[in-house]
């Protein structure tokens, strides 16, 4: 019952919180691209990793000598389920890149689980944030708009039409500043602390990653689509530029709390207090 209330109230401040954005004009902006009204929420929609654009660097991928066989393949064909391994032959990344993904390649190839943010509870970063499992929801004011992603229990928040402070102190989703350009919001995100991954090969990044996101609706607002700039100077040669859609459908975002209540069948490493309530 208690589980219950609190969804019907995380239901009714989302509703609430839909319904003043929706009726809050943005400056300068007569119609704004509405991305969370009548309860929308943004499914994945094509595939599960980033789309290369036309004209972009190779994105990393998976080591065809490893083929990677997923949870969901596993169970519909009967094959053992597999971790990534990241190709390194690819010619965009850099030594240092390869060096500590060769590490982490022969580990996991040695039988260790890998680290990613979902199975460990730990904030995912930008932009393996848009690659996580979803669905996403949107909340825009005048002054921020918040990405709240039901699996991953976390919030990104993007401070709208101001500029990015001198340093921004390192952090788990760094500095994130937006605009509308007509249809488009567009997101630059700064100050992100080294501890996260890119991509779902667990590729690793510097604090010098800059990510600039451009979200937009397609498909008479069916489908939203996310075009990604990634530059990082110590993990690739050049930027790199992919695409993600998402679904719309009609959902409120339910209480999900990562580590409470899990099956704990193997050591991902999740964060554990031990000291008392009491």
């Amino acid at each position: 019952m208690f589980v219950s209330k609190m969804r019907l109230l995380t239901g009714s401040v989302l509703l609430g919180l839909t319904a003043l954005a929706s009726s809050t004009p943005v400056v300068g902006q007569s119609a704004p691209p509405d991305f969370s009204s009548n309860q929308t929420a943004w499914q994945i929609g094509n595939g599960i990793d980033f789309v290369p654009l036309e004209g972009s660097p190779p994105l990393v991928r998976n080591d065809p000598r490893y083929p990677y066989v997923s949870n969901a393949e596993a169970g519909r064909t009967g094959k053992q389920p597999t971790y990534r391994i990241s190709d390194l032959s690819n010619p965009n990344l850099t030594d240092w890149a390869k060096a500590a993904m060769k590490k982490d390649n022969d580990e996991v190839i040695a039988g260790k689980i890998p680290h990613t943010p979902g199975q460990s509870c730990v904030p995912s970063g930008v932009p393996y944030y848009m690659l996580s499992g979803g669905p996403f929801y949107f909340l825009q004011t005048e002054k921020m708009v918040w990405i709240i992603e039901t699996g991953e229990r976390q919030a990104r928040r993007i401070h709208m039409n101001v500029p990015h402070a001198a340093n921004p102190k390192p952090s788990w989703y760094g500095e994130s500043v937006g605009k509308y350009d007509g249809d488009t919001l567009v997101v630059d995100t700064i100050g992100l602390n080294a501890k996260t991954l890119v991509d779902n090969f667990r590729t690793p990044h510097s604090e010098k990653l800059h990510v600039v996101e451009r979200f937009r609706m397609v498909d008479d607002g069916k489908t939203l689509e996310l075009r990604v700039t990634v530059d990082d100077p110590q993990t690739y040669k050049q930027s790199w530029q992919a695409m993600r859609r998402f679904n719309r459908v009609q959902s409120t975002l339910n209480e999900e709390i990562c580590r409470e209540g899990n099956f704990v069948l193997f050591d991902y490493g999740i964060p554990i207090d031990n000291s008392s309530d009491f």
